[in-house]
């Protein structure tokens, strides 16, 4: 079968759509459960979905019965829906006398002790004293025996829900970790400690604050939680398709039109969604297959879908979890991080889009024609309310708000705009339950009169939607959808709150850390001559430094990120990075940025690359060359992280401060870079250019982004003779063709 064969292009149905969705996204292949099981747990997931939204917007309940319920409902439905092994047949529907609705006796046993030992902290909080248990406070340190017993549970079950949604390789990691707090003492050099006793660790990783019960699984419980949900919501009421069609309108008729609208849809795109593969799927649909007709290989066509996807999770205002986990990390507003992250991606996107360009004024592809392209006034004046909600979530989020509420404001007006219709007075009830709450935190102090007003008018505009009314039955399915797609970060979260436990009980992060930098130093002692003349130098040991450490870690992110989920990944490496980094004097917020950054990079990084794989399905082209492709088209994520990290002012809020001329100066010099990294991995610019020439536009690429003057005239010297000859070049072409 010829390449060309290989990758004819087809157009994809919904349901193969959802396949491959299945198929590549942790959370969305399911095992199929009896009729009457599978009703029992639609009930299940809807009473998950409801309690997180009706919490969120009237008040959270103590953070151990919270964190408790959230467990509760991963355990059954985890244990529902994902089977012990994935082999060919382990999703079908299968019944015996050793199984109840399709599924097998002892996942019901482990999702009923699950239940229980989420539940127990709980109920024995306050103690219980017919059962001699005494309150939690005296416990702590010195767990009893329930305690040890639940505690055991927990953490053996919640290492297994993580395995079947996510794989083998995170659990396997955290068992290592596990190992090192119980037998320090056997670890060689720095690594050594005195070993942590079993019911100690037992009672760090299970009692609250750290562990299962810390930080992560809290932020995925309370915030990230409604963001996933609101994201679906939005999606299934017209968001995702208004996007699509402005990026179509906006970019379409250009040279390489869909594969621009490619980049600008999944840019639109992952304002709402922080999953790659999700954005991989929803635009990839159509833009894939017209990128295909207008003449991209399969595999460069996949790529690009893949690369301006994996961007959906560090695209401002709703980046993926791991973002708002750094918020708590940092212990700084979460719009903090949504203003830090909108420069880095900016220049993701300015790289991809080049690139894209660029390949198409190589291969001579043209735009779509104008009567494909959507009419603006027909797409506004079907879909405008859709975009309501999303700015009603932004209006509350940016006027200092919690989180959560900003979702369930943002959840609330997209259940007005999907179900509320003005001409039908009964649906109004969705409206006006939404503005009596808007009333009644206005009366408690809670929303500020102009807020009220907006949220109130938003909720009544929202009600004249001309789209067709989303009824119950199908709001209910899409509730369903947004907890199936929590399933994965859940399960993800409570287990690396284990890493989490670990790190703060013996200290790892900052001995690994140690460890990076020393030989960080060492190597930039020995390479330091290589870089001197006399009394000149172009790079100072410290210099090197901190560019080995930079490159270790980041070698580390992309290499551990082969199977890891990004935010599981951020959390166990910015444990390492920030001491690291710290001691070389780099901003908590550009340390942890470069972690974030590092660990979507690996998203589209072979032998592992989940969103390019799923692009390679819709695309029908090779896995692995569609994952080189996305990862060349990714180069300015690649990239990005070194500008800030050594110019945190592209950050905007970092604690050294921001001016505006600096920031416009490295912000330039960082795109110049980035499109010349682009041209060199596309080959052309003006005009075609040979190996010669792309090696030294790479090189003058990647020192442009170093963000000092010096610098850039040295880039600027080796890039000269390529851009001499290509101004040469075209004016030659020009006055051949004339």
């Amino acid at each position: 079968m010829t390449e060309g064969q290989h990758e004819a292009t087809r157009d994809l149905s919904e349901d193969d759509l959802k396949d491959i969705e299945r198929k590549y996204d942790e959370g969305a292949a399911t095992r199929t459960v009896a009729p009457g099981f599978t009703a029992f747990l639609r009930y299940v997931a809807l009473a998950f979905a409801i309690y997180h939204y009706l919490t969120a917007g009237f008040a959270l309940p103590p953070d151990f019965w919270h964190m408790g319920w959230h467990l509760s409902g991963l355990f059954i439905l985890t244990y529902a829906f994902f089977p012990a092994f994935k082999t060919s047949i382990a999703f079908d529907l299968k019944t015996g006398w050793l199984r109840i609705g399709g599924v097998p006796i002892i996942d019901i046993i482990a999702m009923v002790l699950g239940v229980a030992s989420a539940l127990y902290l709980g109920l024995a909080w306050r103690g219980i004293p017919m059962l001699g248990i005494e309150e939690q406070t005296f416990r702590m340190g010195n767990p009893n025996t329930y305690d040890m017993v639940f505690g055991c549970i927990l953490i053996v079950l919640v290492l297994d829900i993580a395995r079947r949604t996510l794989g083998w390789v995170l659990p396997l990691i955290i068992c290592l970790f596990m190992s090192y707090a119980l037998f320090g003492p056997i670890f060689p050099g720095i690594l050594q400690h005195p070993g942590v006793k079993f019911k100690t660790f037992v009672s760090s990783m299970y009692f609250p604050q750290e562990g299962i019960f810390g930080v992560t699984l809290w932020v995925v419980s309370t915030i990230v939680f409604h963001f996933v949900l609101f994201g679906v919501i939005a999606q299934r009421t017209g968001l995702g398709q208004l996007f699509i069609d402005n990026a179509t309108i906006l970019a379409g008729r250009y040279t390489g039109g869909p594969a621009k609208v490619s980049v600008v849809s999944s840019a639109f795109f992952g304002t709402i969604s922080g999953s790659s593969v999700a954005n991989t799927v929803s635009t990839g649909a159509l833009t894939i297959p017209n990128m295909k007709r207008l003449g991209y290989p399969g595999h460069f066509a996949g790529g690009v879908e893949a690369a301006a996807s994996a961007g959906g999770q560090i695209t401002p205002p709703i980046m993926g979890a791991a973002a708002f986990i750094m918020a708590e990390f940092l212990e700084v507003p979460y719009t903090t991080i949504v203003i830090a992250a909108i420069f880095p991606a900016l220049l993701h996107y300015v790289g991809v889009f080049a690139v894209v360009h660029l390949m198409a004024r190589r291969l001579n592809l043209q735009g779509l024609a104008k009567d494909k392209l959507p009419q603006f006034a027909a797409v506004w004046r079907d879909g405008w309310a859709n975009i309501v909600p999303l700015i009603g979530l932004l209006l509350v989020l940016f006027s200092g708000y919690t989180p959560f509420m900003s979702a369930f404001c943002g959840i609330s007006l997209s259940l007005v705009a999907g179900m509320s219709r003005i001409k039908q007075p009964v649906t109004l009830i969705y409206a006006a339950a939404f503005i009596a709450f808007v009333v009644w935190k206005y009366m408690g102090g809670g929303f500020d009169l102009s807020m009220s007003l907006m949220l109130i008018a938003g909720s009544v505009i929202a009600t004249f939607n001309p789209q067709d009314r989303i009824t119950i039955p199908e709001m209910a399915v899409t509730f369903e959808t947004g907890v199936k797609y929590a399933l994965a970060v859940g399960a993800a979260a409570a287990a690396v709150g284990i890493v989490i436990g670990v790190i703060n009980t013996t200290g790892v992060g900052f001995r690994i850390g140690f460890m990076v930098t020393q030989a960080a130093t060492a190597l930039g002692s020995d390479l330091h001559w290589l870089f001197t003349y006399g009394d000149w130098e172009l790079f100072s040991t410290s210099d090197l430094t901190l560019f080995i450490s930079l490159v270790f870690i980041a070698l580390a992110c992309i290499l551990m990120g082969a199977g890891i989920p990004t935010t599981a990944l951020y959390i166990m490496l910015v444990s390492v990075a920030q001491p690291a980094l710290a001691q070389l004097g780099i901003p908590p917020i550009a340390s942890h940025m470069f972690v974030l950054y590092y660990g979507v990079v690996a998203e589209i990084t072979p032998p592992v690359c989940t969103s390019a794989y799923a692009a390679s399905a819709i695309a029908n082209s090779n896995p692995f060359r569609t994952g080189i492709s996305a990862f060349t088209l990714g180069l300015g994520k690649v990239l990005a992280p070194m500008a800030f990290v050594y110019a945190p002012v592209l950050l905007f809020v970092s604690e050294t401060g921001f001016d505006l001329w600096e920031f416009s100066y490295t912000a330039t010099s960082c795109i110049i870079g980035v499109v010349s990294l682009s041209a060199a991995v596309v080959g052309y610019w003006l005009t075609p250019m040979g190996a010669l020439s792309r090696w030294l536009l790479a090189i003058a690429g990647l020192v442009f982004i170093a963000p000092s003057l010096q610098a850039d005239l040295v880039a600027a010297i080796i890039a000269a003779p390529v851009i001499l000859s290509q101004v040469i070049a075209r004016r030659h072409a020009a006055s051949t063709a004339g």
